[in-house]
């Protein structure tokens, strides 16, 4: 017998959680042998979705519930959520019903299979506006070209990990940090199940323009110095370039080629360098605030209140 967690972050979630519930539910059903916990993590949400998951918390004792101090974002939720988790394995997957519950079963059975992680990988974005594919296949074609070469070109959706995994991450207590590729890094054993991805029936997505930045920008500076290494070679390409310009430009000057100094090429050179060096101190002032926010120690969540099951002494 083994117990297994499922973390689910909550934010304006309150019209899919009873749902959501009933099919955790019957997926547990599905595996007798196996004992089941839901740990509900409410990012802070303006809705109802706590009070929802406090009346869900006294009809099923399976269901555990954290809240958030604040709103810290996604990836802190999940990290709550497993810090919290008792499970020998603990699985995420969002509250939005976009992702099926169902999918779990085949995770599990990966799981007991011994994968130490399993991902669960959409089998296509056709369903998701151009846009969005867009963005999507550029950010996930980026990740396994510079960071992990074995990266899904779908991405991942969610994930399945064993207790030792489920340690690792809730060591490491990284802010700023990008789970799904901390998971990757950590080198256990995987193994990938495919599934569909639903329309969203509830609710609108909180995933706004300034969390996908972050999130774009939290991948690449958690785990790759390419971007540093990028502007390093971008300084010494423009000071190389800038130097052969000089010249050209003191030699046709020398020789009476150049009577009046222009204006527009002396623009042109001040606007282009002053743009890349804004740009290089833009990149390494992303890194730097990344230390300084590491060193300071402060925790990456905090939980305000926690709901806990009554044991059936207590009823």
């Amino acid at each position: 017998m083994a117990l297994i967690s499922v973390v689910v972050p909550v934010y304006y979630n309150e019209q899919s959680l009873p749902l959501l519930l009933e099919r955790l539910a019957r997926v547990a059903a599905q595996h007798p042998a196996d004992e089941f916990e839901f740990i509900f993590v409410d990012d802070d949400s303006g809705d109802n979705s706590f009070a929802v998951l406090q009346t869900l918390a006294t009809q099923d004792a399976r269901v555990r519930v954290l809240r958030l101090s604040r709103n810290f974002g996604s990836n802190p939720a999940i990290l709550a959520g497993l810090a919290y988790a008792r499970g020998e394995c603990a699985a995420f997957i969002a509250a939005d019903l976009q992702d099926p519950p169902e999918t779990l079963t085949e995770m599990i059975a990966a799981w007991k299979n011994a994968a130490a992680v399993v991902l669960a990988v959409r089998r296509d974005r056709s369903g998701d506006p151009w846009l969005t594919r867009v963005f999507a296949d550029g950010f996930n074609w980026l990740f396994k070209k510079l960071v992990f070469h074995d990266f899904s070109p779908q991405g991942i959706g969610f994930f399945l990990i064993d207790r030792k995994v489920v340690d690792v991450l809730v060591q490491c207590s990284e802010k700023n940090s990008h789970i799904m590729a901390l998971i990757l890094w950590t080198g256990f054993r995987r193994a990938v199940v495919q599934y569909d991805r639903a329309e969203r029936a509830h609710g609108k997505s909180r995933w706004t323009l300034n969390k996908k930045v972050k999130y774009f920008i939290d991948a690449f500076a958690a785990f790759s110095y390419l971007p540093l290494r990028v502007s390093s070679a971008l300084g010494i390409i423009f000071s190389v370039v800038g130097t052969i310009y000089a010249l050209i430009v003191l030699a046709e000057r020398l020789m009476g080629n150049i009577p009046v100094p222009g204006f527009t090429a002396l623009m042109i050179v001040v606007l282009l360098t002053s743009g890349v060096q804004l740009l290089i101190l833009g990149i390494l002032g992303e890194y730097l605030w990344r230390n300084l926010d590491a060193t300071r120690r402060r925790p990456p969540f905090i939980v305000a209140q926690v709901v806990e099951p009554k044991q059936e002494s207590e009823k």
